[in-house]
């Protein structure tokens, strides 16, 4: 028999005439919450597929009251009542349209068994899930949809049909109208056919594209208008580009320009619901101020490299127009085992918006010491640059800076000028930025210098390349890291001794002490021109607050910038993590695996080693 579905017309009606439609079942899952109290209660499940079974658990409010413990008789009832919709709607998310369930409550189906009685009593549930044979699509179709619409991979004949793939596929047309600019687009109509003869699905869906607008007129809510930042920045900000086709994507990079200008707690983008003059689409923007000023610290210790501190205070909205002005200063090498201390004094100017919604203009500022095992360095530099936006994951900045540094070191003391020119590439799409489980982050560097005043000009670059894969529900993380450095042009004596590489410490090899291999040993050592180092890490959680983590990581230092003649160094670790809401505070010990393997290293710091 086969039956169709009106459109518009509900896809999960009520059990107990989808029971008649859908027909007799061939597989069965029990369920069963045995008797109160619930607590002390263990849920079964059965037979059938792991994947079914697993999402049926989760949709049952019967199961989750167990594990919440829910003992009160009128809530069971009313949870065991709502899970006849609940397991019906799961079962035809996963293409099975001919299931029948039942559950009884103390041996009454609960349809039948009133949840206002206050002195109902609750001994057990019983949940029977009958899912039958799973339905695969015969016809399926979106229509009309623009010339190179992706609809989904599993919204074809033959493939598995279900509800969800049918959701996507139609919200895939109507998006694609959009991107066109046909921001009102809807799904006018569908036709879902359940042949139980032949198990298969006919789905086919109704677009109606409606006109093609362009961005109308940009407004703010009362909210806003009240807000310290100006609105014509706030506007300038946003960056909707009035006159213009409309697309969802630019609503979107609007919110997330506002929300990475910093001085906004939250920013929401709407459309007006009707249609402006000359098919305009008009928008407003609601923003909430976020505190104007913030400061913020951090410490991370190692028995090898010392302590660190840090630290950086904040205002988001100097001038009126959400400019950021921002101090850090870095204390390290405190208690370290070599070297002395270093100190770091920076500022920052950053004007968003600058020219274009996607670029900010940034002044900087930087004043250094560096007292290391083999050189001391005195640093100053100013720079002036632009940040661009590019897309969601990737953005790039370009940097024009004057450097004066002086280092003293195994060469004797010298002195340089430098005019830099630094271009940079970020990526990331990692899921979280403390930690993450899932992703990928790369950041690419080249700066070409030019020597002033007597001084070797040449070429820095650097790469920093990151992956992470989690499985089994993220309880474990594969993480890896690829770091790689070159500079070409002046030989070591003619180059800065902080622009050379090394190895060795909390940030490239755990276990070997901190720069404790570059070119040459000893007090005459000085850092290479060539550089790479690798990471690997297992991370694995153990229940809600803590993980444990075990890695190997290996560096590479050479003379030369084509990483010939160098040499590898390794160490190799366990550590524990207590994860917290500002991040995971890290602790890792670490042994060397080249070398004298004698010694060992501790590392404490909050967020993952990378």
């Amino acid at each position: 028999m086969t039956k169709a579905l009106r459109p518009g017309q509900n896809l999960l009606p009520r059990l107990r005439s989808s029971a008649r439609f859908l027909g007799c079942a061939l597989l069965c899952l029990p369920l069963a919450l045995p008797s109160l109290p619930l607590a002390a209660a263990e849920v079964s499940l059965s037979a059938g597929d792991g994947e079914l079974a697993k999402a049926l658990r989760g949709a049952s409010l019967s199961v989750q009251a167990e594990a919440d413990g829910i003992e009160d008789a009128q809530e069971l009832i009313a949870a065991a009542q709502a899970d006849y919709r609940r397991l019906l709607a799961a079962l035809y998310e996963r293409g099975y349209f001919s299931g029948a369930i039942s559950i009884r409550i103390d041996g009454r189906e609960a349809s039948r068994v009133s949840a206002l009685d206050r002195d109902a009593q609750v001994g057990r549930i019983e949940i029977e899930v009958t899912p039958g044979p799973r339905f695969s699509f015969g016809e399926a179709r979106v229509a009309p949809v623009p010339e190179g619409t992706v609809l989904p991979e599993g919204f074809a004949t033959g493939q598995p049909a279900g509800t969800i793939v049918m959701r996507q596929a139609a919200e895939a047309g109507r998006t694609a109208w959009a991107e066109q600019g046909h921001a009102k687009a809807r799904i006018s109509s569908q036709q879902i056919t359940a042949n139980h003869g032949t198990e298969k699905v006919d789905a086919a869906f109704a677009i109606s594209p409606g006109p093609r607008l362009t961005f109308g007129t940009v407004t703010l809510s009362e909210a806003a208008t009240q807000s310290a930042v100006r609105p014509e920045r706030i506007r300038q900000i946003a960056g909707i580009p009035e006159g213009e086709v409309y697309s969802p994507t630019e609503i979107a990079r609007a919110e997330t320009r506002l929300r990475q200008a910093g001085a906004f707690a939250s920013a929401v983008v709407t459309e007006a619901e009707e249609i402006g003059p000359g098919d305009t689409l008009p928008t407003r923007i609601e923003v909430q101020d976020a505190k104007p000023r913030r400061l913020g610290a951090g410490a991370e210790y190692s028995t090898t490299d010392g302590l660190t501190l840090s630290g950086y205070w904040l205002h988001r909205n100097l001038r009126g127009g959400a400019e950021r002005l921002r101090f850090d200063a870095e204390i390290a090498g405190l208690g370290g085992g070599t070297g002395g201390i270093d100190y770091a004094l920076s500022t920052s100017y950053t004007y968003p918006a600058f020219r274009n919604p996607d670029r900010s203009l940034v002044f900087g500022l930087n004043l250094a010491r560096e007292d290391e095992p083999n050189y001391i360095s005195d640093i100053a530099e100013v720079n002036v640059g632009v940040d661009r936006y590019i897309t969601e994951t990737l953005s790039a900045d370009y940097d024009l800076g004057l450097r004066i540094s002086q280092t003293e070191d195994a060469s004797g003391t010298r002195d340089f000028t430098h005019l830099t020119l630094s271009t940079g590439l970020t990526w990331d799409n990692r899921d979280d930025g403390t930690n993450p489980t899932d992703g990928a982050y790369a950041e690419v560097e080249l700066m070409p210098f030019a020597g002033l005043s007597g001084t070797a000009s040449g070429l820095r670059a650097s790469a920093d390349l990151r992956g992470y894969r989690g499985f089994a529900d993220d309880r474990f993380v594969l993480a890896g890291r690829l770091q790689l450095g070159m500079l070409a042009g002046p030989s070591i004596a003619e180059t800065p001794a902080d622009w050379l590489f090394w190895s060795g410490g909390g940030d490239s090899v755990r276990g070997q002490g901190y720069q404790s291999l570059g070119v040459g040993s000893g007090p005459t050592a000085t850092g290479g021109r060539g550089f790479a180092a690798i990471s690997t890490e297992l991370r694995a959680r153990i229940g809600e607050s803590w993980g444990a983590a075990a890695f190997v990581d290996y560096g590479y230092v050479s003379a030369d910038p084509d990483l010939s003649g160098g040499e590898w160094q390794g160490g190799a670790g366990l550590g524990i993590r207590y994860y917290t809401s500002i991040g995971p505070i890290r602790a890792d010990i670490a042994v060397p695996v080249t070398g004298a393997t004698d010694s060992v290293s501790v590392y404490v710091g909050i967020g993952q080693s990378f």
